[in-house]
């Protein structure tokens, strides 16, 4: 697989650049607009409740489920994969650069933190280009008006991730299948209480109506799973209400660029924990983190193992990719299934959605670099590398067009008119636009410009964004 591994030439900053991961980050850049474009074209709250509202013909359907099992969050899990990745490859050259092997004079807190840690140089760079990086979200955010932005969640989770980067492949792989497996039994324990208290409740109901008479720990069982079941409807009837306002404020008929930008700015806050008028806020922001950080890990390790680059054999991708698959796939089809099935009851299968995520893109990994081993594949994901060296200024792109041209009230006004075929045909042309776009810019120039913008920024200095003229 070494052709899948070359190394093309560097960034105008001296970071260097490898192929097959700027292919994998081109794919999974392009991908995550199949992942927002519902929330920029549609209501973000239906997204994650009522998916019928967005539209549900049997074209719609077909694209839901494609969607669903295919790629949901898959993208974005390959994204902190690669963020796991560049934190290798960036703290080992700063940390080569500097030459940080210790001179034998410092103190043992500072040599404990050292070999913890590494030279306090490279971490104060690290998280300065993460600092940057997060501001740069929030920007995204708030100017753009782009709340489902991923540049600030990954900001925060590469500093918590950077403070485990000595460890060795196999205790990064633990400590983030930890993280992964935590939410899947956390979440699991939670669904599967709720489910128990459903059947002893129903049991206990049966025999109050028989006539038997309850004990006060019973009838306390019983009024606590009714005031449950309240809370629960009482969020779905908020999730309605959430739902109808955002139609109210986006839609070209009664929505405005101050409406438009109003629901951004109120759906952010409430993803951090204040009132949008309608209930309270949910802190979401350290569950986002902990998955991110979590999934950075894993990437780390899968780096230093040599897999992520495409460094193992072809047999090992193949069996990496089919049993990735036969778990990911699987587990979530089971849970797109149980989803459309529109009901209030706690599935348990609904928590392993984040272990289904990893192991459907670790598939998604092994079948690019199946197809990089051949040189058909290499032909056909060869423009994917031009994507993943723009990749940044392609996310921002992807948010402008949608959200500043093709879906605001006060443009082309196309929120709430197209359902989950068209959405998804609608970010495949978009995508092609834009792989064409990278492709055509990258041919007289060496950085995009948003990455230009960062670079500069943590540099320090303007870094050349054109080719050099080549020497007749």
């Amino acid at each position: 697989m070494s052709e899948a591994t070359m190394t093309t030439a560097a960034e105008p900053d001296g970071a260097p650049r490898v192929a097959s991961l700027d292919i994998l980050r081109g794919v999974a850049i392009l991908g995550i607009l199949f992942m927002n474009i519902n929330d920029m074209g549609g209501s973000l709250w239906a997204s994650f409740g009522d998916v019928r509202h967005l539209g549900w013909s049997r074209a719609d359907q077909v694209a839901w489920w494609l969607r669903e099992i295919f790629a949901d969050g898959t993208a974005r899990c390959m994204l902190e994969v690669l963020f796991g990745v560049g934190m290798v490859i960036l703290t080992d050259r700063a940390a080569t650069a500097l030459d940080t092997a210790a001179t034998g004079s410092e103190g043992v807190f500072r040599a404990a933190a050292r070999v913890l840690f590494g030279d306090g140089v490279v971490m104060r760079r690290y998280y300065l280009r993460n600092f940057i990086l997060f501001l740069f979200g929030l920007v995204h955010i708030f100017i753009l008006l782009w709340p489902g932005d991923i540049l600030h969640t990954y900001g925060i989770a590469a500093m918590v991730a950077f403070l485990f980067r000595r460890l060795q492949p196999a205790a990064l792989l633990g400590f983030g299948l930890v993280m992964a497996f935590g939410l899947l039994f956390f979440g699991g324990l939670g669904l599967h209480a709720e489910q128990q208290s459903r059947v002893e409740v129903a049991q206990l109901q049966a025999r109050r109506d028989a006539g038997q008479t309850l004990t006060a720990e019973q009838a306390k069982q019983v009024a606590a799973q009714a005031s449950n079941e309240a809370a629960q409807a009482k969020g779905r009837a908020e999730e309605r209400a959430r739902v109808a306002l955002e139609d109210k404020r986006r839609t070209a008929t009664t929505g405005n660029f101050m409406t438009w930008a109003t629901n951004a700015w109120t759906t952010m806050l409430f993803l951090w924990g204040r009132s949008d008028g309608i209930g309270r806020g949910e802190f979401l922001e350290p569950l986002f983190v902990w998955e991110a950080a979590g999934t950075m890990l894993i990437g780390a390790a899968l780096f230093k193992w040599g897999i992520i680059q495409g460094q193992r054999s072809r047999r090992f991708y193949l069996v990496m990719t089919l049993a990735a698959y036969a778990i990911g796939l699987t587990g979530r089809a089971a849970a797109a299934y149980w989803q459309v099935q529109f009901d209030a009851y706690p599935h348990p299968i609904v928590a392993t959605s984040e272990v289904t995520r990893l192991a459907t893109t670790l598939g998604h990994i092994g079948l690019i670099h199946l197809m990089l081993g051949s040189a058909p594949g290499r032909t056909l994901l060869k423009p994917f590398e031009a994507a993943g060296r723009t990749a940044l200024t392609l996310y921002i792109l992807q948010s402008v067009i949608c959200l500043w041209v093709i879906y605001p009230p006060f443009a082309l006004g196309l929120y709430g008119q197209q359902g989950w075929m068209a959405l998804m045909l609608t970010a495949l042309a978009l995508n092609a636009l834009l792989l064409w776009a990278a492709n055509w810019y990258l041919r007289d120039h060496v950085i995009a410009p948003v990455e230009w913008a960062w670079r500069s920024i943590i540099a320090g200095r303007v870094l050349p964004m054109r080719r050099k003229p080549a020497l007749s």
